[in-house]
């Protein structure tokens, strides 16, 4: 870490112009390195990808334990022993998990739908009866979230997200006399960018909160449940049994998916509810589809053998991906640190780094970032509607690239959030 860096605010006049000097040649010596690089998007690596080529010879049969031939229809509800392992990992019973395609996101956007038409177990009448459907969403938080709700006109109402999950008491305190919000979502563990893990004690406040909406949902979207970037790994809170020792059983719909696991464009998605809440789903899943991809239900089965084939093979990502991590953190401390530009977090899991700039300056480090060949999500994309109320923060997703990509695209947002840092203090002293 560079010791003797001074923050900016404590610079003089003289020496703030000099800084400033000093980080518009470094921007033009990393404009003319002619880069191309991207930490846009939290996809494997090919290595990664690698880990699952078995997937390329499998199944080596066409019949699942009780003897069904995988390649007709039927099976809804998807391979009873795939449920059974990821039940094991999701900490549910077999029969409250449904196996489907290969996206979640589409999991969810049906259950959505589903909700607008029809309503829920517990609900009166569809959701789109309503005057106005609103969510809770914790932020920052995971823009495909957002531009789900957006896409179906459901208005979005944001919290703080903490590092032990949404703050339960902003949440409680919305939700308990307004009965146009009728959901949450939430990344519990390693969540979508900040990396927080939802504690049992916030769980728990979820699970039970009074709403004025009888038939609220919780959206529990566990995408990471299990992509731990240490040996100390992080073990979900237990919603579902938190909801319903609670006395709201049907609160929450939880999903998960293989995307980061095996094929990202070939994987397995989960939903995981109460009884009915799976009865409710496959009953509208079925009016559109006769079964889901049991072929392929059945090779990732025979890849992982069991949940502890899961863990031992989420392993071997964590070997792949956690040098990139340390190498973020290693380039923004020795950059960065001291500085008083940017804060950031050490994830224990996840994919994502979530990086805070001077407030008002995201939006100019990404556009001089792209101008200089390195491509990062877009300032705000991490809160509803794109509009981050203090233009600060920017979502780092560097598990793509290799690790020597991954320190050149860092170094080059150093340099870019220096010089947007400097410019931001010239012109405020002007």
């Amino acid at each position: 870490m560079r010791v003797n860096a001074t923050a900016l605010a404590d610079l003089s006049a003289d020496d703030l112009a000099a800084l400033l000097e000093e980080q518009r040649a470094a921007y033009e010596d990393l404009k003319a390195r002619g880069l191309k690089l991207d930490l846009t998007r939290g996809k494997p690596s090919s290595e990664q990808l690698d880990l699952s080529d078995d997937l390329l010879r499998l199944p080596t049969s066409t019949r699942d334990a009780a003897g069904v031939d995988v390649r007709n229809y039927g099976g809804l509800e998807g391979l009873r022993e795939l449920r059974e392992i990821f039940a094991e990992l999701l900490w549910v019973e077999p029969e409250q998990v449904v196996a489907g395609g290969n996206s979640s996101l589409t999991i969810m956007r049906d259950c959505l739908v589903d909700l607008l038409l029809f309503g829920a177990v517990d609900s009166e009448r569809p959701w789109s009866r309503e005057e106005t459907v609103r969510f809770v969403c914790p932020v920052p938080g995971y823009d495909r979230h957002f531009t789900l709700l957006e896409s179906l006109g459901i208005e979005m109402v944001t919290v703080p997200m903490h590092d032990d999950g949404p703050d339960a008491e902003a949440v409680a305190a919305l939700v308990a006399d307004d009965p146009t919000i009728k959901g949450m979502w939430i990344v519990p563990t390693y969540a979508n960018p900040s990396g927080a893990i939802c504690s049992q004690e916030v769980a728990a406040r979820l699970a039970a909160m009074p709403t004025a909406a009888a038939d609220f949902k919780i959206f529990w979207d566990n995408a990471y449940a299990l992509h731990h970037l240490t040996e100390d790994e992080a073990k979900s809170a237990d919603i579902l049994t938190l909801a319903s020792a609670a006395g709201h059983p049907h609160r929450p719909i939880m999903f998960a998916s293989t995307s980061k696991i095996t094929y990202a464009g070939a994987g397995v998605a989960f939903l995981a509810a109460s009884r009915e809440n799976v009865a409710w789903y496959l009953q509208h899943l079925g009016n559109g589809s006769i079964g889901p991809d049991k072929v392929n239900h059945l090779r990732h089965l025979e890849l992982f053998g069991s949940a502890q084939g899961v863990r031992d093979h989420m392993v071997k990502h964590r070997e792949i991906i956690a040098p990139k991590f340390a190498e973020v953190d290693r380039v923004l401390a020795e950059r960065l640190g001291g500085r008083g530009v940017a804060t950031w977090n050490t994830p224990t899991g996840g994919y994502f780094v979530n990086l805070d700039v001077v407030p008002g300056t995201a939006s100019r480090v990404v556009a001089l970032a792209k101008e200089a060949g390195i491509a990062l999500t877009p300032a705000g994309s991490s809160f509803p509607y794109k509009q981050d109320p203090d233009d600060t923060n920017i979502r780092l997703a560097p598990t793509m690239p290799p690790l020597a990509e991954v320190t050149a695209a860092m170094e080059g947002v150093a340099t870019c959030v220096l010089l947007a840092a400097a410019e931001h203090a010239a012109g405020r002293d002007r």
